[in-house]
């Protein structure tokens, strides 16, 4: 294995789970797929959003940041992942990595919160729909959104600049889909025993909290919808939220064990997987759990296409 000492002008290279399958154009292939995937049902999905007045509520607000947050994570990582498969060039410069590192962190870490405050907006519709417009106006909504990005932003700042600042000598192969903290801290010459402590104590605050509010908001949910007169009340409450639990499950399931779960636990293997599953999977499907199953959202895609289609049969 080569013996390296790191610089600013040097770069890593990165060997996952396309390099290590045993059917890597299959994959390759399956994870394009994905990606377009992931474009198409966000960017319709914020389209929607943004177009139809009568999804101006806090509600779908939150919901359109998700969609955002999905399609610039997804596109942080797998188009260079497939062009380097494609291209046979795997490497990254050392600024290259810092930065996709950064953003990952930055949209990840505002996902974690986000999907605690859209918990907290269905609480709030459900559990107290009389106070719903003082306690999730639109003020409240955007302060919600400007936090979840502010405090990722400071979050991920901070820890990728510290990261970088190892020096890099065991290797220049990274044994994963892209730069992420803790592959990177195999390559580290120094003892990162303390900061993988602090990895983890960002891991168990950033996803474990909130976790835990989304499980309180739900819990009080349910106990709501179990005592509700209305079987139709009962049904479109319980829709709306098994598709915010369904896209909660897949995205902390594998960030938890990313981030969570012990180093002595890991192997790079597992690693790829889970991140692919956070990072790719979760994105191309969130909208469409969502979307499928809501008859908002399916009606006023309806009503955009029907205007733009009929905008153009006028021309």
């Amino acid at each position: 294995m080569e013996v390296w000492n790191s610089t600013l002008g040097s770069g890593f290279i990165l060997v996952g789970i396309l390099d290590g399958s045993s059917f890597p154009e299959l994959l390759c292939a399956a994870i394009t797929v994905l990606y377009f995937l992931a474009l198409i049902s966000n960017g319709l999905l914020l389209l929607v959003i943004t177009m139809d007045v009568r999804l101006h509520v806090p509600m779908y607000l939150l919901l359109g940041q998700l969609s955002l947050m999905d399609l610039l994570l997804t596109s942080v990582i797998t188009p260079k992942a497939v062009v380097d498969f494609l291209l046979k060039d795997n490497t990254i410069s050392f600024g290259g990595c810092a930065l996709q590192m950064f953003l990952e962190l930055v949209l990840g870490s505002a996902e974690d919160l986000l999907l605690a405050f859209m918990a907290y907006d269905r609480y709030v519709a459900i559990c107290q729909p009389l106070n719903y417009t003082i306690l999730m106006s639109h003020k409240v909504c955007w302060l919600m959104i400007a936090t979840s990005w502010i405090l990722a932003s400071l979050s991920a700042l901070g820890y990728s600049t510290y990261t970088m600042q190892y020096s890099f000598c065991k290797s220049r192969q990274i044994n994963h889909l892209f730069c992420e903290i803790p592959p990177l801290l195999k390559l580290a010459c120094a003892d990162t025993s303390r900061y993988e402590l602090m990895v983890y104590v960002m891991g168990v605050t950033v996803l474990i909290l909130p976790l835990a509010a989304i499980l309180a908001s739900y819990s009080l949910i349910l106990f709501t919808v179990l005592n509700m007169p209305s079987n139709e009340g009962r049904k479109k409450a319980l829709v709306t939220c098994s598709s915010h639990l369904t896209v909660v499950g897949m995205w902390y399931g594998g960030a938890s064990f990313m981030y969570v779960l012990p180093s002595q636990f890991h192997s790079p293997k597992q690693d790829n997987i889970s991140s692919v599953f956070y990072t790719i999977v979760t994105p191309a499907l969130n909208p469409l759990i969502y979307s499928l199953r809501n008859k908002e959202v399916t009606g006023a895609l309806k009503r955009v296409l029907g205007k733009r289609l009929s905008t153009q049969a006028n021309l």
